[in-house]
């Protein structure tokens, strides 16, 4: 396999993750239109969160054992077709009892696409001998920066409608260039073809539970930032998708240095600061009186959170006595909980406390990951797996 291969290969794989991070960062501003075409109350629309977050984290132990038979390529193509076409299928639902399903459907592309495009970036690595997981989040965060900036501002100009058929296909689009240059396994990426075995490890589990801790302040961002500005702040919707726009934009700066930082201060060290400044964002959120002052504390916390994630990966993907593969796995399925289950639950939260106490309670959970830190030390072991 050429450098020229490899090289194109991670440059396809960097577009799966824009491509996926468009999606999410797509999705954003549509919520809070969403609630307003069907009247769903913040509980009830938490409730909808969550059967998207079940869809998506059911899919994943799925997509691991797909994975395991075929390789990562072949899902990965189908999935990130079939995700912006689910999305479009769920803004054009015309009764609630659809929507439910179609979101369930769309949760479970996202989820689908999140373990395959990992899991090629791990080849990826694996190929070139070195680190690359925290750019390849970086480019998600660009694309969750651009779909949320240009997505309030299409919305508000033209309607949910073309929003959404703008987005689907600019989606589509990006992963029919990126086909033909995604890495295929010489071997599966996971061992034991198609078989699921829980590790023994207990180390992985915490692993786990720090991704987690991290990916659910994300989810809450996401899926209730705009929401918080435009109920509590009076924001316009264009002003709104700003919280995420801002947070993403903040994020895919930081994780674009990350794997530099990482190499020079350590994984625990880096852990350590990242959620220092994300427990300071979050509580700058919970607190602030203004929608500018919240935006810049979404900002700050997606400064701290950005390379938390991919260490938490990383340290996953590295776990003594555990293949990459399936330490990959239990802290994916456990994390995208956080992103995609927990904001249901915020939900039901923020309607009897309001968000100001969700975004507190959040930056208790980054605290904890902070004394949790040692965790991730075997993220800073060489890559020990053979290139596949």
């Amino acid at each position: 396999m050429t450098d020229r291969t490899n090289i194109r290969g991670r440059r396809a794989g960097a577009a799966c993750f824009f491509a996926n991070g468009f999606m999410v960062g797509s999705w954003a501003p549509q919520i809070p239109e969403l609630a307003l075409r069907f009247s769903l109350s913040e509980s009830q629309l938490g409730l909808l969160i969550l059967v998207f977050g079940i869809g998506g984290v059911s899919a994943m132990p799925l997509s691991g054992m797909l994975i395991g038979a075929y390789g990562t390529r072949p899902l990965l193509r189908l999935s990130a077709i079939l995700l912006p076409t689910a999305f479009l299928a769920v803004i054009l639902a015309p009764t609630l009892p659809l929507l439910v399903v179609l979101l369930a459907l769309f949760g479970a592309m996202l989820g689908a696409m999140d373990v395959s495009m990992n899991a090629n970036a791990v080849l990826i690595e694996r190929r070139l001998g070195r680190a690359i997981m925290s750019s390849a989040h970086g480019f998600w965060s660009l694309g969750g920066f651009v779909g949320a900036g240009v997505g309030g501002l299409v919305l508000e100009a033209n309607g949910y409608v073309f929003h959404a058929i703008a987005v689907a296909v600019a989606a589509i689009v990006l992963a029919v260039m990126a086909w033909p240059y995604l890495l295929l396994e010489r071997r599966p990426v996971l061992e034991d073809r198609g078989k699921m075995r829980l590790p023994r490890n207990p180390a992985i589990y915490l692993v786990g539970i720090i991704t987690l801790f991290c990916m659910a302040p994300e989810g809450a961002v996401l899926d209730w930032a705009a929401l918080y500005l435009r109920e509590e702040m009076g924001a316009n919707i264009a002003v709104a998708s700003l919280a995420f726009t801002a947070f993403s934009g903040a994020m895919a700066l930081m994780r674009f240095a990350g794997d530099g930082l990482r190499n020079r201060f350590g994984a625990v060290r880096m852990l350590r600061f990242s959620g220092m400044l994300a427990v300071v964002g979050m509580i700058g959120a919970g607190l602030a009186p203004s929608a500018v002052i919240a935006i810049a504390a979404f900002a700050l916390t997606g400064l701290g959170i950005a390379n938390m994630v991919p260490i938490a990966f990383s340290a996953a993907g590295n776990q003594p006595g555990i293949s990459s593969s399936a330490g990959m796995s239990v802290a994916t399925t456990i994390g995208y909980s956080g992103l995609l289950i927990a904001p249901s639950l915020i939900g039901y939260v923020a309607e009897h406390t309001g968000f100001q106490v969700v975004y507190l309670g959040l930056a208790g959970l980054l605290a904890l990951v902070i004394m949790l830190a040692q965790i991730v030390a075997p993220a800073d072991r060489i890559l020990s797996q053979p290139a596949e």
